[in-house]
């Protein structure tokens, strides 16, 4: 049964030059939620958000913005569980390779190496997850944008889109499909957006979170993709905006343990 979560992004912008946006902040079409607010406003005028459906159900809004202080506002009570969305083959080949942020032809090897007395995908969605685990740090502020999965593993740092990165490059290794995830986490700490992996295991996505900062099950879907090139909850298409602040918060009328041996899909 899925429990009641309050999610919420505020997004400040310093629009210097009339700029192209694309925000990835609202809860993925799976979802109907109870509740759900999404408004823009520059110098404290409103400005028109227009929806854009993306990938796995996934929703884009895009606007306009001339030069000003833009604020972005997003607000949303979720009760049911989201609706499984249809899986191709196609999207599994996708899914099974390299791509930007997730170079699972260089670290081939390395998966190779280390997986390869592994048998079961049951038992490699765990192995991967617990080895990510154990070799980052978590240390916000450590990685550049541009960073992917080797350069995680050559640096043993990261957040968390920086596991999901390796944590995905990985399992494609290994050939597991795995995507990334951008989500609302109750439970995180420090709250931000959250980053998690998803590997097709047993005829199913199910999650992959080598921080285990956050309850799996508690997770709220916003974007879906090949990496974080994706799944950013902002693009700057053209012109020039800078960030000012980001605020999210996530919360849960329970929030449930977490037995990272059991598998879990985004509910």
């Amino acid at each position: 049964m899925a429990t009641q979560r309050e999610v919420s992004s505020r997004i400040v912008l310093n629009v210097t030059e009339t700029a192209d946006l694309v925000f990835a902040i609202a809860v993925a079409s799976g979802h109907t939620p109870a509740r759900e607010s999404l408004t823009a406003t520059i110098d404290g005028e409103p400005v028109t958000l227009r929806e854009l459906p993306d990938a796995h159900g996934g929703r884009l809004h895009r606007l306009s913005a001339q030069p000003g202080e833009l604020v972005v506002a997003y607000e949303a009570t979720v009760t049911d569980a989201a609706a499984p969305l249809p899986t191709s083959e196609t999207d599994l080949l996708v899914y099974g390779r390299p791509s930007r942020y997730a170079d699972s032809d260089t670290l081939a090897a390395t998966a190779a190496a280390q997986f390869a007395g592994v048998n079961g995908e049951r038992e490699l969605l765990t192995a991967v997850s617990s080895w990510v685990g154990t070799q980052l740090s978590y240390v916000p502020g450590s990685s550049q944008p541009t960073d992917g999965a080797t350069q995680t593993l050559l640096a043993r740092q990261g957040v968390c889109r920086d596991y999901a990165h390796l944590c995905v490059a990985l399992l494609r290794a290994r050939g597991i499909p795995a995507r990334l995830v951008a989500v609302y986490a109750p439970g995180l700490d420090p709250m931000d957006f959250h980053a998690v992996a998803e590997a097709w295991v047993e005829g199913q996505w199910r999650v992959v979170d080598a921080t285990a900062l956050a309850p799996r099950s508690s997770l709220v879907r916003i974007a879906t993709g090949r990496d974080a090139a994706d799944t950013a909850f902002l693009n700057v298409l053209s012109g020039r905006a800078a960030l000012g602040s980001v605020e999210v918060t996530a919360v849960a009328d329970v929030l449930p343990d977490d037995d990272l041996d059991q598998l879990v899909t985004i509910a």
